[in-house]
């Protein structure tokens, strides 16, 4: 579903983030990207539905290249919720934003308003669709923005630190969520609590690479490789 060849991206400062990555998820997986914070993880996790296009080598999603005319083709297929909720609400009602991208896309505007009152309620934010996105709460608008996200039926959902600010119970039911989601999923996150909970395989970055990977709960015990890499036991493992 996701094949990588050689990524490379240097940012306008001359900072490198991605350096000659490579990477294969096959389709179905439930993938959780790792590592310390500067190892590149957020630049690669952009690259999977065109937000940054690749400077230097080749990404494709279920064949298609990650290209600026294929854009429109991966944004149908790949659904990315972005690491800060604000950078994906931005219309003056909440449930403006679910229809943004079907509407942009051309998708059937029955099915697509059906799907958002059926998400908009499963999430509890129903009684919330006239009001603007800045008047939520961090989770409410987490919801709100994986909303958006899911309305679009995505065959890859891509997720980048989901539950930076969600409560006890809000964590658990995206946890839920995620493990029933039919599809490829991608999670990056510092939590390495709920990538063992939701994922069944995972990749440990480092200086824009991939230095390890293999099913997850066999690496995420291992903590010489974590720690080689940045990275502590989750918190399970450490009897906290």
């Amino acid at each position: 579903m996701i094949s990588i060849e050689n990524l490379a991206f240097t940012y306008p400062d001359g900072s490198r983030a991605l350096d000659g990555l490579t990477l294969e998820i096959r389709k179905g997986t439930a993938a959780g990207i790792v590592g310390a914070n500067g190892a590149g993880k957020s630049t690669l996790v952009n690259h999977l539905n065109g937000y940054l296009l690749p400077q230097e080598g080749l990404v494709r999603i279920d064949g298609i290249g990650v290209e600026k005319r294929n854009r429109e083709a991966i944004h149908r297929i790949v659904g990315l919720l972005f690491q800060n909720p604000d950078d994906q609400l931005f219309t003056a009602r909440v449930y403006d934003d679910l229809l943004f991208g079907p509407r942009n896309l051309d998708m059937d505007m029955n099915s697509a308003t059906a799907e958002s009152e059926r998400l908009l309620r499963e999430f509890g934010l129903w009684e919330l669709r006239d009001k603007p996105p800045s008047h939520l709460s961090h989770g409410q608008k987490r919801f709100a923005a994986l909303a958006t996200v899911l309305v679009m039926k995505p065959r890859v959902l891509v997720m980048d630190e989901p539950t930076s600010d969600l409560d006890p119970r809000n964590r658990r039911k995206l946890i839920d969520l995620v493990r029933n989601f039919q599809a490829t999923t991608v999670t990056v996150s510092h939590d390495l609590d709920f990538i063992w909970e939701t994922c069944n395989e995972v990749f440990i970055m480092n200086a824009g690479k991939i230095v390890d990977g293999g099913p997850a709960r066999e690496l995420l015990s291992n903590r010489d490789l974590l720690e080689r890499n940045g990275l502590e036991l989750p918190l399970r493992l450490q009897g906290v």
